[in-house]
């Protein structure tokens, strides 16, 4: 079961992802990692709690990015398998929780087009798959990569060029927090609690293109609208004594 945060605003991103991260250790994990976007995206991550790496990493500028708790499935707990991954350019950055179950058919599928991968995990093959669907449009990129996927997904993705996230959930939880002027993507609700009471609960199939501003969620590509929720119970009370 693992933790993934998004954030998109004009605050710097780094110590809130830290920070939401930090929410999420009750969910237990073995690895976790950031990703930042500014000029470029910038990647750390390890084999290490999270305050271990929030200590190990330098100041990161930008003002979007991503975030993963992670239990190992696909490969060791290790700095290479820890999340998030990117594609072969560095461009396009994803967090995952949830299962693909196909991965190793599509790995061997863009491995013969070309690309390279560096890690044993399923997640991997998501942003090559993006990278290999994109041509300007990233929400359709990553529609047209899920479309190759079979399994469980709760995805967020992060690219340098693009000032948005795109989110989609299938079998796994994702919820969207709405903020003053920056929203925030997680897979629970007491990830973005510090920040918002404002959350979306996204359904099975759902597509979310997030920008500072806005919120747009899409199903089999038609806008839907999704309810917003005024959540009454506080971190403290979610934590339940550190529990």
């Amino acid at each position: 079961m693992c933790g993934i945060i998004g954030y998109i605003g004009a605050r710097q991103a780094q110590p809130i992802l830290f920070g939401c991260l930090s929410r999420l250790e009750y969910r237990g994990y073995d690895s976790c990692g950031i990703a930042v976007a500014g000029n470029s995206i910038k990647v750390y991550k390890n084999a290490v709690r999270a305050e271990e790496l929030r200590k190990a990493v330098p100041q990161l500028d930008g003002t979007a990015g991503i975030g993963h708790t992670r239990w190992a499935t696909h490969g060791q707990p290790s700095q290479v398998n820890a999340h998030p991954h990117c594609d072969c350019n560095g461009k396009i950055a994803v967090v995952h929780n949830g299962v693909i179950t196909n991965f190793q058919r599509l790995k061997q599928q863009l491995i013969h087009e070309g690309h390279k991968f560096i890690s044993e995990t399923d997640t991997e093959v998501i942003p090559h798959l993006i990278e290999k669907h994109y041509h300007g449009d990233l929400e359709k990129a990553v529609e047209a990569a899920l479309g190759d996927v079979e399994g469980s997904y709760a995805i967020i993705v992060l690219m340098a060029s693009e000032s948005k996230l795109i989110a989609a959930r299938k079998d796994s939880p994702l919820i969207i927090g709405i903020g003053d002027r920056e929203n925030f993507i997680a897979s629970d609700v007491p990830a973005i609690l510090d920040h918002t009471s404002r959350v979306i609960y996204l359904e099975d199939g759902d597509t979310v293109v997030a920008t500072p501003d806005s919120i747009k969620v899409s199903r089999e590509g038609a806008e839907v609208c999704r309810e917003e929720h005024k959540i009454s119970w506080s971190v403290e009370e979610a934590q339940r004594g550190g529990y």
